[in-house]
């Protein structure tokens, strides 16, 4: 995977990078440390700069960042809940009031939550679809996306250009970062489900006394 990244940005540039980045928020699992990094360090043997990078690495997130997003939209708020209102729904002990519930709350806190997911591994990229499920106003959204990539991309891909060809030396301290956020997240999901189950148990009691 890593020498075909390499391979793509040498033959094409600042296109690759608009491309790999693209694609790497459609499908998460593609490292965008590599592609800015190594973009980085493109940076101090071609006649590519620093700056140009960085804006077509960011316009290659905000445009896979945008596919995510009606991809959320089409999935809306109104077909989950006629998922919910199925089997799928009794088996997880959902209602539609708990949909509601949910996008009320990323009603509030969706702008600061896709801004700072665009630090997470992963959710970086996956934060997009809630965020259209939600409807959130488009130009909000491509406000705190552009604004969290930029930032990301900028970092990475300077870091790139001042390590030069020991670029690849601080993959494995983002690749700890990365295992310690994603274990991290799924502590606090299982935490969230347990207090979600709980709460909802106790309501339960609560009306059937």
């Amino acid at each position: 995977m890593q020498d075909l990244i390499i391979t793509i940005m040498n033959d094409f540039g600042y296109l690759g990078v608009f491309l790999l980045i693209t694609i790497e928020n459609v499908f998460p699992p593609i490292p965008s440390e590599v592609i800015l990094l190594f973009g980085g360090f493109m940076t101090t043997y071609t006649k590519l700069n620093i700056v140009l990078m960085t804006i077509a690495a960011t316009i290659g997130s905000v445009f896979g960042a945008i596919i995510l997003y009606y991809i959320g939209k089409i999935f809306n708020k109104e077909r989950l809940k006629k998922i919910i209102s199925g089997k799928i729904g009794k088996i997880l002990r959902l209602k539609n009031s708990d949909i509601d519930k949910a996008d009320e709350w990323f009603d509030t806190k969706g702008q600061k939550t896709v801004f700072i997911c665009r630090f997470i591994p992963i959710v970086r990229s996956l934060i997009s679809i809630p965020a259209g499920m939600s409807e959130m106003p488009m130009l909000k959204f491509l406000i705190y996306t552009t604004l969290g990539s930029l930032i990301w991309n900028t970092v990475l891909i300077i870091a790139g250009s001042i390590l030069g060809a020991n670029w690849e030396s601080i993959l494995t301290i983002l690749d700890t970062y990365s295992h310690a956020v994603l274990i991290l997240l799924i502590i606090i999901f299982v935490v969230f489900v347990y207090w979600f189950y709980r709460n909802k148990n106790k309501k339960s009691r609560k009306k059937a006394n």
